[in-house]
């Protein structure tokens, strides 16, 4: 009896720390487990420093609580920059809700892409390249002009513009197109150009039907 209240005595000293391992294992598995989604690799760091290796798409293991794993996309991508304020050189400040740019990074160039530009290499020669791309052309131009005459050459502009700062700063990065909303100009301007539209919608209207009399009489003199 007293040998099986020892081994009790044991057991129950002794089963906290079991318990307390079989968690701690289970912790440190899941923590070394990841997964790298299809169209992606993983990029490690450990103690801070960016690792040169990647992997591919895959379940993975890492050392836990040590190396950190980061997904970075090597497949075509669409970054949409929102609310991009800019006044043009007549000093009227408009909106572009949004524009869109679709583009891919190099796998053979990811990790120098990261190790330079972190993994939010897109919030520098994207996001932040738009922004001051759009301001300068809008500085360089008139509302007309912004709005009506060179608006489809806008993402053009963006695309060459775009492309030309990563071939110099970060090869690694492609630009393949963009996509810009027509801009939202003051109530009172916007009023204007409509009136403007219409205006010139009656008068092509007449043109047009002037053109049809004078064919139709000329037909009957014929």
């Amino acid at each position: 009896a007293r040998f099986l209240l020892s081994a009790d005595l044991i057991m129950a000293t002794i089963a906290p720390f079991i318990v307390a391992a079989i968690v701690l294992a289970v912790v440190l598995v899941q923590s070394s487990i990841h997964t790298i989604a299809e169209g992606y690799v993983g990029v490690y760091y450990r103690g801070g420093a960016l690792l040169p290796e990647l992997t591919e798409p895959g379940l993975h293991f890492k050392l836990p609580f040590i190396t950190k794993v980061e997904s970075v996309q090597v497949t075509v991508q669409t970054d949409r920059v929102t609310n991009i304020p800019c006044g043009t050189s007549g000093g009227v400040m408009i909106y572009f809700e949004a524009i869109e740019v679709i583009n891919f990074l190099e796998k053979s160039k990811v990790f120098e892409t990261i190790k330079n530009y972190t993994v939010n290499y897109d919030k520098t020669w994207i996001y932040d390249r738009i922004h001051h791309s759009v301001n300068q052309f809008c500085s360089r131009h008139n509302l007309q002009e912004v709005y009506i005459d060179l608006f489809d050459t806008i993402d053009d502009k963006l695309v060459e513009e775009l492309q030309r700062d990563c071939d110099l700063w970060a090869p690694g990065i492609h630009i393949i197109g963009c996509r810009v909303t027509k801009p939202k100009i003051p109530d009172a301007v916007l009023r204007n150009y409509e009136a403007m539209e219409a205006e010139k919608t009656k008068y092509l209207m007449t043109v047009q039907r002037q053109r049809v009399v004078e064919k139709e009489a000329e037909t009957e003199r014929t």
